[in-house]
């Protein structure tokens, strides 16, 4: 974990690595965690490579933007970033506002995280 002043004001930043993680998986469940927190979604995008030299295998990034609600608008309080491929390492970063996004809340997402795709977490 590591704090840093950022585009989102004041930040902490979660990086964990997984092998053997389906980042397709990684996505779908992060972005079900979240949404279970009350916020709403923003940006989800998904892409998919082919790696060089190897046809058959294939690489995912992915990123996903959560808001919530500050009075009348809504601001980003949570970034998530997964690069990963389903036969080797899948790397997530997540980028989490902590004045929208409070303690609490991350706690019982990375919770749910660690319950599920912990014993895959590369030490």
């Amino acid at each position: 974990m590591k704090d840093y002043i950022g585009r989102l004001g004041r930040v902490m930043q979660i990086r964990k690595t997984y092998k053997e993680v389906n980042p397709e998986l990684l996505f779908a469940e992060i972005k079900d965690f979240i949404l279970r927190q009350g916020v709403s979604p923003g940006e989800n995008k998904m892409e998919t490579y082919t790696l060089p030299d190897e046809s058959a295998l294939f690489g995912t990034r992915a990123t996903l933007t959560f808001n919530a609600k500050t009075g009348k608008e809504e601001k980003e309080c949570l970034r998530v970033h997964i690069v990963g491929r389903v036969k080797g390492e899948t790397k997530l970063m997540i980028d989490v506002d902590e004045k929208l996004f409070p303690a609490e809340q991350f706690a019982a997402f990375q919770g749910d995280l660690d319950f599920i795709f912990g014993s895959y977490e590369a030490k």
